[in-house]
């Protein structure tokens, strides 16, 4: 496997009670962090392949309430509504998350995304999401593909970080 191939490719794992997603993107960590603290940036590549997202309020500090919809493919909304509990620029962001789809079960869960530098000019995103119940965590990988939604959504922002002046690592993932 070349770097290339590594790089491009994000790794997942689900334990009982949370889901861990991790990429190594082809931009500084700085850059990174521009791309998923401003709202005019994260609407370019939040959430799954065919989602589109809309933002009401993006406050990203402690404190901070972030409300947003996601828009699936087949038309079905899906409301969040996140409070910030730590922002550590460039490094942590931990976050309380409460959405769902529109009309059906909510789901709840405490979010940290790291953001690591690795090598020159590369940062490693993971996402770690921490449920309250193992049947949360099923629930989600079940109905809302958690697993591969958060793999798409890193992929996402790593095909939108040369729009920023990073480097495409869009191959694959």
């Amino acid at each position: 496997m070349s770097t290339r191939d590594s790089v491009a490719s994000a790794t997942a794992t689900c334990s009982e009670k949370e889901i861990v997603i991790s990429r190594v993107l082809d931009a500084p960590r700085e850059l990174v962090w521009e791309a998923w603290t401003n709202a005019k940036r994260v609407v370019n590549w939040w959430g799954p392949r065919g989602f589109t997202t809309t933002i009401e309020v993006m406050d990203v500090r402690p404190g901070g309430e972030w409300r947003l919809i996601m828009h699936g493919p087949d038309g079905s909304d899906y409301p969040n509504r996140t409070i910030f509990r730590e922002v550590v620029k460039p490094k942590r962001i931990v976050f309380s998350n409460a959405g769902g789809k529109k009309g059906g079960r909510g789901v709840h869960f405490e979010s940290t995304w790291t953001f690591e530098d690795v090598g020159e000019d590369q940062t490693r995103v993971t996402i770690r999401m921490v449920f309250e119940s193992a049947k949360d965590v099923e629930f989600v990988v079940r109905e809302h593909g958690a697993v591969e939604g958060g793999q798409q959504t890193l992929a996402r922002l790593a095909e939108f970080l040369p729009t920023l002046g990073g480097r495409s690592n869009a191959a694959g993932g």
